[in-house]
């Protein structure tokens, strides 16, 4: 691979910045950790502020992920990983209903279903000890590693703001000033940007989690749903026109299949790395751009996800629905990941929003188990304490928690508080795995179509940005981004002589 070349400069430097209160900004790259590689911490005003402010910004509709479908079905376990975890829903033989939501990340909730977007992938189990969920995607890996960035990323794919049109220009500005997002735009330019179905992709946890075992033994492990329908995707043409032909494509495809008897399922696997590996690996394992290889790592098999039931109602059991990663039950837990420590606060503070303080107590959202604690009233209250006591510790009967010490889903951390990226370690870097996927495991004609799908958004941009769109694609891939050079090069200057050349507005 061509040696790196140094990442033109932003013509805007970053300074002025502040928080909500006026006050400066000290970082609007970075949330507070502890040490390089440790927690977040809930007193980052700016990212907590920036988070719930983002939750707010439309209404009704889920602000990322609006547009989407989902169904019912059962997840068995066929596989035994009880050395790994103590998870009930996890262990030989157990069966456990599921609800699934597929969805578009940047559409709105009248967008075709086929346009080139991420795909959403959540998985609801009902367990016998409380809902666990499992929020990912159609790519194992993401944008962006910081929540700090989240809702910028989720801008620049979104609308400008003074004329109310996406803008090509807006987001390779964004992709190429965060090469971080490297891995996961090469997935995006794909042939996997354009599933052909939902029941044609695989879902992937993206972040890394916890699991715990019985004798407390702590395990680092990603979560893999590889479809048995195989893995199928529509060509820019294909998908151009089925978004004419019918915008609900990916939508009906499912609903029709199941209403058929034509069950679609899912495989999972998961990659396990053991807890003391993470200390020393090669990469950062909680990097949320990174894939662990799978020659280091290999999959281990689960279970078989079925989904057999279509819903009865949209409103009520789809839209309603309210997947977060907070939603967690004994033998999982979290990781020092800090997209996935940003999104356990914010996608329930979006549902608080969204569908209301209550909105665990909608029966598409509460668990299958007794539910105790000691929250109070709030609009659309169902569930309520009635005569028992609302607060803890109390002397009329009513359970209540009291432990102290270390809990088993813990991991140690130390340091001074900073606003810093990961510690880069050995084969840290943002341009090598999307080498890896463009060179070796794309074929010819995949990076035929790769070339085709970026250089054809050169005609949108400006000079700066197509200037780091080649830069980028370089650093990827040296032959493929001359290609998209060359290509993309040949369309501006027909462009140009219509006029037509970076004349999208700008925010």
């Amino acid at each position: 691979m061509a040696e790196h070349q140094p990442m033109p400069q932003a013509s805007t430097q970053p300074t002025g910045a502040t928080m909500y209160n006026g006050a400066p900004s000290i970082s609007d790259r970075n949330s507070l950790s502890i040490g390089t590689d440790g927690p977040l911490l809930l007193h980052d005003v700016h990212l907590v502020d920036r988070l719930a402010h983002f939750n707010r910004e439309s209404v009704p509709e889920r602000r990322p992920h609006a547009k989407g479908a989902g169904a019912f079905g059962e997840f068995e376990v066929t596989g035994d990983v009880s050395k790994w975890t103590k998870a009930d829903f996890l262990q030989p033989g157990k069966k456990t209903r599921t609800l699934n939501r597929f969805s578009t990340v940047a559409g709105e909730m009248g967008s075709p279903d086929t346009w080139r977007d991420v795909r959403g992938f959540s998985t609801r189990f009902y367990t016998e000890e409380g809902n666990f969920d499992m929020v990912g995607n159609n790519t194992p890996i993401f944008f962006v590693r910081d929540p700090m960035k989240f809702p910028m990323f989720i801008h620049s794919q979104k609308r400008l703001q003074s004329n109310g049109l996406r803008d090509n220009d807006m987001q390779w500005d964004f992709w190429t000033l965060n090469p971080e997002s490297a891995h996961q735009v090469a997935y995006l330019m794909g042939d996997r940007g354009l599933p052909m179905s939902w029941r044609t992709m695989n879902g992937y946890s993206s972040h890394t989690y916890m699991w715990i075992n019985a004798e407390g033994e702590k395990f680092w492990v990603k979560y893999h749903f590889l479809s048995d329908q195989g893995v199928h995707n529509f060509t820019n043409e294909e998908a151009e026109t089925m978004a004419g032909k019918d915008a609900d494509f990916h939508r009906r495809d499912l609903w029709q299949n199941i209403e058929a008897g034509n069950f679609p399922s899912w495989t999972l696997h998961v990659q396990v790395m053991p807890y003391e590996d993470a200390k020393a690996y090669n990469i950062n394992p909680f990097d949320l751009t990174k894939i662990w290889p799978k020659s280091d790592y290999p999959r281990h098999e689960v279970g078989k996800l079925t989904l057999n039931e279509n819903p009865a109602n949209y409103f009520a059991e789809i839209e309603q629905a309210a997947f977060t990663p907070s939603n967690f039950v004994p033998g999982t837990g979290f990781s020092p990941d800090k997209m996935l420590l940003g999104r356990v606060f914010a996608y329930s503070d979006a549902h608080r929003y969204r569908i209301g303080p209550n909105y665990d107590q909608l029966p598409v959202n509460r668990p299958i188990v007794p539910v105790v604690t000691y929250k109070q009233d709030g609009p659309m209250t169902y569930y309520h304490n009635g005569h028992e006591p609302s607060y803890a510790p109390n002397s009329k009967g009513k359970p209540y928690s009291d432990y102290e010490g270390v809990v088993d889903d813990s991991w140690e951390s130390d340091g001074e508080m900073v606003r810093q990226a990961y510690t880069l370690r050995e084969n840290d870097d943002d341009w090598s795995q999307p080498h890896v996927l463009v060179r070796e495991v794309f074929d010819d004609a995949q990076r035929d179509r790769l070339v085709e799908t970026v250089s054809g958004a050169a005609p949108d941009l400006t000079d700066e940005v197509w200037g780091r769109v080649v830069w980028y694609w370089k650093n990827i891939d040296e032959e493929v981004g001359q290609r998209i050079e060359d290509e993309g090069n040949k369309l501006r200057a027909m462009g140009a002589e219509s006029g037509a050349v970076g004349v999208s507005p700008k925010n």
